[in-house]
């Protein structure tokens, strides 16, 4: 029997909802993003994000009823992001959630927002347990290995800054507007490796540091100011997007020949990166192995992979009550 989820995705700074029936099928998805007004601040504002979401919810809500031609009666299920994410912004979708849980009598599912970033791959092929994930965004740079559906065994994380918060810091630094990662992407494809930057924790681990790398550009910038030459832009995005890139993809190669995986899939807004999807392709055709990666438009936030998601969670215990609250900080587990 067929099941359509009503999910709800507030986690940062796009207010977004989505119908998706079965887990794997987007019936419709409306998504207003804030990315213009944050813009102007070179970095989301938590205050101005909250607000933004309380304005947008409503109208939200009311837009994917009429682009999908459904009402509250046909949905089985609510869906909403619980963690990790911006507390005041969670928590306007987790309120919006309760309510239509409370006043239509419907099953409530927390979603981890890191699962949908995930389970956003599902509407692009079936999941081959066990498999690889690699989670690339702007708070997490993460290696998981999946047994099966909703079982998350980390395999190795950032210890510190993530991949996208690196692009974003030597984005700024170089005169590119926020968001930083498809400015550095663009430039980085007019530009060589000239530049001698530091590979981050090169080890046998599966955890990865990006703030080094980070750092060393920013000092390298600094000092070549200071000495009165001028840094070619695009020849430092390519030598930071390459060295980054590639450790990330030497890390996820390892893991993949040590547990004899055969399918990975990608998730996270980095995952847009034009460069880390074509190493991958790469060395993923080498091995024989499956590479799952969302359309561009589902790389980042978005309503439709927590209705994925939240398909497989209802199963694993994630049916909630009207005490659910948001949690800024939590681990997939």
């Amino acid at each position: 029997m067929s099941k359509y989820i009503l999910a709800i995705e507030s986690s940062c700074d796009e207010t977004s909802m989505s119908i998706v029936k079965n887990g794997h099928i987007e019936i419709s998805t409306v998504t207003l993003s804030q990315m213009d007004i944050h813009a102007n601040y070179g970095g989301v504002v938590p205050e101005i994000a909250s607000r933004n979401h309380i304005e947008n919810i409503t109208l939200v809500y009311e837009e994917l009823l009429k682009k999908s031609k459904m009402n509250i009666n046909d949905i089985d299920y609510i869906a909403v992001t619980y963690a990790p994410g911006l507390s005041g912004s969670l928590l306007v979708g987790i309120q919006f959630a309760k309510t239509l849980s409370f006043v239509y009598n419907k099953p409530l599912i927390k979603v981890h927002h890191i699962a949908g970033h995930i389970y956003a791959n599902r509407l692009f092929g079936e999941f081959k347990f066990p498999l690889l994930a690699l989670v690339v965004s702007g708070g997490h740079t993460d290696i998981i290995k999946m047994t099966g559906h909703y079982k998350f065994d980390y395999l190795g994380s950032t210890v510190d800054d993530a991949i996208g918060e690196a692009y974003d810091k030597v984005a700024r630094i170089i005169g590119l507007s926020y968001p930083g990662g498809p400015g550095i992407d663009k430039i980085s494809k007019m530009g060589k490796h000239t530049y001698n930057l530091p590979t981050p924790m090169d080890d046998d681990s599966y955890n990865f540091s990006f703030s080094g790398l980070k750092s060393a550009t920013i000092n390298l910038v600094h000092n070549e100011k200071q000495r009165g030459n001028e840094i070619n832009k695009e020849d430092l995005a390519r030598s930071f997007q390459e060295v980054a890139i590639n450790i990330i993809v030497k890390k996820v190669v390892k893991a993949l020949k040590e547990s004899k995986l055969k399918q990975l899939v990608v998730a996270g807004g980095v995952s847009a990166n034009t460069y880390l999807r074509c190493r991958l392709k790469e060395e993923c055709d080498k091995l024989g192995v499956e590479l799952l990666i969302p359309d561009i438009k589902y790389c980042t936030d978005n309503a439709a992979m927590i209705g994925c998601a939240a398909y497989y969670a209802k199963d694993n215990g994630n049916i909630t009550d009207l005490n659910l609250n948001a949690i800024s900080q939590e681990k997939l587990i």
